[in-house]
């Protein structure tokens, strides 16, 4: 066998392209962070009586647009048993009610709303607190704009917050 050669190949490793491996694990994809909108209700309030008026107008400073949002308003003291709120809002608890904003644009306004409110009893000041109660999907880094409190004195006179 002179001038032949002889060859020998070695072959390591998996030769197969794409094989299924029994009980590996398959990679989710990577979560979609949600968007981020900067809530904000500003707005004024009175009492006179056993009622306390807000009107408060809801903004989006963005950098996204929000479908749809709730603010969350709440008193130091217990709410009448019987209220007519506007329709857009809901009754939570004995203190607080929930609204919808609406969908609010980057940089835009939502729609005003004004809430009559009737107190259980006829205090002399009352405490009231708005929040966001949902978001729209959205994160809020920046709460301290729609985390708001305004002492409210029951004299008649208008309170900005």
């Amino acid at each position: 066998m002179s001038g032949v050669r002889m060859w020998t190949w070695v072959v390591t490793g998996a030769c197969a392209v794409g094989a299924v491996v029994p009980g590996a694990a398959v990679a989710d994809p990577a979560p979609v962070p949600a968007p981020e909108a900067d809530l904000a209700f500003h707005g004024v309030a009175a009492m006179s009586g056993d009622r306390v008026e807000v009107r408060l107008t809801p903004r989006n400073k963005g950098p996204a647009a929000v479908t749809g949002a709730t603010v969350r308003l709440r008193w130091s003291v217990a709410l009448a048993e019987t209220q007519q709120l506007p329709a857009r809002c809901v009754r939570e608890d004995e203190r607080t009610v929930v609204c919808a904003t609406g969908a609010l644009a980057v940089n835009g306004a939502g729609e005003p709303l004004d809430v009559l409110v009737r107190l259980h009893e006829r205090p002399s000041e009352v405490t009231l607190e708005t929040d966001t109660a949902w978001g729209g999907g959205t994160v809020d880094k920046y709460r301290s704009n729609d985390r708001l409190k305004v002492l409210v004195l029951n004299t008649g006179d208008v309170y900005a917050f």
